[in-house]
């Protein structure tokens, strides 16, 4: 976890499948709120984004990833666990090199001591307001 205080460079990846999305779910204990953002995590000091990415995926869910295409940067300011978070997000669309992902429809991973799940869902879930995608700018990129 980062500190207080501190803003946070992330590297967040946009997998695609017709109107599906490859999110990770996350939940605010404070909030009672469960919520979904594309995969990926912090940029370490001397790594690019893309660099990143790369890892990120393969320490998560061991997956390749390709065709991979800066999208923007996004500026996050939030609350979460009743804590003030600030977030510098590249984001990128990219694709999965091994089919298998695309087959799945959830996957449990870990990432340090928390368990996480990563699904596909569909873009519609969001759009509508029934799930919530955060930061909501991804769906700008839709």
């Amino acid at each position: 976890m980062h500190k207080p205080g501190e803003i946070r460079v992330l590297a967040l990846g946009l997998i695609r499948d017709g109107n599906r999305i490859f999110v990770s779910e996350g939940y605010d204990p404070v909030k009672q709120q469960t919520f979904y953002r594309a995969m990926g995590g912090g940029v370490d000091f001397g790594e690019t984004s893309l660099e990143a990415l790369k890892r990120e995926f393969q320490e998560e869910i061991q997956a390749e990833l390709t065709n991979i295409r800066y999208l923007g940067c996004l500026e996050n300011i939030f609350t979460f666990n009743g804590q003030s978070g600030h977030e510098i997000i590249q984001l990128f669309e990219t694709d999965f090199v091994d089919p298998k992902f695309y087959q799945l429809d959830k996957l449990d991973f870990s990432e340090g001591e928390r368990q996480k799940t990563a699904l596909w869902v569909d873009i519609n879930r969001f759009k509508s307001g029934e799930l919530r995608l955060v930061p909501e700018q991804f769906l700008d990129y839709w």
